[in-house]
């Protein structure tokens, strides 16, 4: 981007079965009986693309996420699918989340080399070190590595991915018939590591793709997830309920760039945001009730719970919570349970409030309006060094998503704040960023 050239945002699509809101599946307006019907999620795809957004992106854990009698919880493998919607789309980039803790550097290298090649450069990786004891138990741990443990792991994780992406060179294909040389000597390399957690010695079996390596994305507001951060991502998904906080944020995570050699540019800011839309403000607000009164309590407690690391069975929902732990003393998603408690403490919420404030967004902000106010807000929280775009949570599917590329997106290119039309082929390019270089023929 050229100093002539107004900044613009990025917009994602996360996608979420019936929706982001956890009562979203027993709204009249979805189709949770569809979430393992790749049609469903092809028309979803070409609906985030007609809106001409940046990306689509796919959550994960392995382990099953929340209690499936009251939800739909469950699904595809999100590298699985975004393959299939590889080609069902032609421009719309494709992220997955894929953990560094509970897989093998040379997997996750060939997997994401393969979906960017079958996709044309739209290939994208959101890094998580997971967050809770259940995934640990479906791999043969009692317990889950110590947090610190993980980004530690996942440092090295990156290290030896990014070598194995690089274990060929750009022109190592020469395809000589008259020789029978196919690959140049030298031109694909093991890259021969050996570190405390990982012996690999390569070279990857996919030659070298179409971006170099994938975009790079991560979800993490702690410590150790913000240094990992601005060490290594490109895009950042993250939390933050008022734009004070969001602010504070941005500005934390640019200010780290400079010490691993890196611009304020080459990396993004989405923080995450659940819109609930109407044609007027009342209507918003209306359909927000409606969501909200479709929640079942037990659920909502049972994923509190989890958020808080504390056990609020039993507790009245109209009363407080109880005395929580330390951030320290928390072996899960450290950002995401600050965040929760301050919102409780903040607006001295009872758990029932809590539960609702929490049901659309999981602790993303959550705006009831028209699409003007959505519009706004968007607008504010860009112009105001809080955001480089936003990582849009439709609270249900398919119609939230139809409502924010059908009215807000208009209006954002109206106000010379969003594309018209793609630019370029990859989703770097999209994002304004260099291929890396691999190795030359020198």
């Amino acid at each position: 981007m050229s100093a002539d050239t107004p900044r613009q945002f990025h917009l994602n699509a996360f996608l979420m079965n019936a929706g982001h809101h956890d009562a979203a599946w027993r709204h009249p307006r979805t189709q949770p009986e569809r979430i393992t019907d790749l049609s469903y999620f092809q028309e979803l795809a070409r609906t985030a693309e007609r809106g001409r957004l940046d990306s689509l992106f796919l959550a994960d854990g392995v382990a099953l996420w929340g209690n499936a009698r009251y939800n739909a919880v469950g699904g595809f493998e999100p590298l699985t699918l975004l393959s299939a919607l590889a080609v069902a789309t032609e421009h719309i980039g494709l992220i997955a989340t894929v953990s560094t803790t509970f897989n093998e550097p040379f997997h996750v290298a060939r997997k994401f080399a393969s979906l960017d090649h079958l996709s044309g450069g739209r290939a994208g990786w959101n890094i998580v070190t997971s967050g809770n004891v259940a995934e640990a138990r479906n791999f043969g741990r009692e317990e889950h590595l110590e947090h610190s443990l993980r980004y530690e792991r996942a440092t090295e994780f990156l290290d030896v991915t990014r070598a194995l992406w690089d274990s060929w060179r750009d022109d190592a294909a020469v395809i000589d018939r008259e020789r029978g040389v196919y690959a140049e000597e030298d031109a694909v390399r093991a890259i021969e590591h050996r570190g405390d957690h990982f012996r690999v010695d390569g070279p990857l079996n996919v030659p070298r793709s179409p971006q170099g390596h994938p975009l790079l994305v991560q979800a993490g507001s702690s410590e150790d997830g913000k240094e990992f951060a601005a060490r290594y991502a490109e895009a950042v998904f993250t939390a933050q309920q008022t734009l004070a906080d969001g602010q504070t944020f941005y500005k934390d995570l640019k200010s780290r760039l400079a010490k691993y050699g890196r611009t304020a540019d080459q990396l993004k800011i989405l923080p995450g945001i659940c819109p609930v839309i109407g044609g007027t403000e009342a209507e918003a607000r209306a359909l927000e009730d409606e969501l909200t009164d479709l929640q079942v309590p037990a659920y909502g407690l049972q994923q509190l719970s989890g958020m808080l690391g504390t056990d609020l069975s039993g507790l009245p929902l109209d009363g407080p919570l109880p005395e929580l732990p330390e951030e320290r003393d928390i072996n899960g998603n450290k950002s995401r349970f600050t965040l929760v408690a301050e919102l409780a403490r903040r607006e001295s919420l009872t758990i029932r409030e809590l539960i609702a404030r929490l049901g659309g967004g999981r602790g993303h902000r959550v705006f009831a309006g028209t699409p003007e106010q959505i519009a706004d807000q968007l607008e504010e929280w860009f112009t105001q060094g809080a955001a480089d775009g936003f990582n849009i949570m439709p609270p249900y599917l398919p119609g939230g998503l139809d409502d924010f590329v059908d009215h807000v997106v208009p209006l954002l290119q109206r106000r010379g704040l969003f594309r018209t039309e793609y630019a370029g082929r990859t989703l770097r390019d999209r994002y304004g960023l260099e291929r890396p270089a691999g190795r030359s023929a020198a």
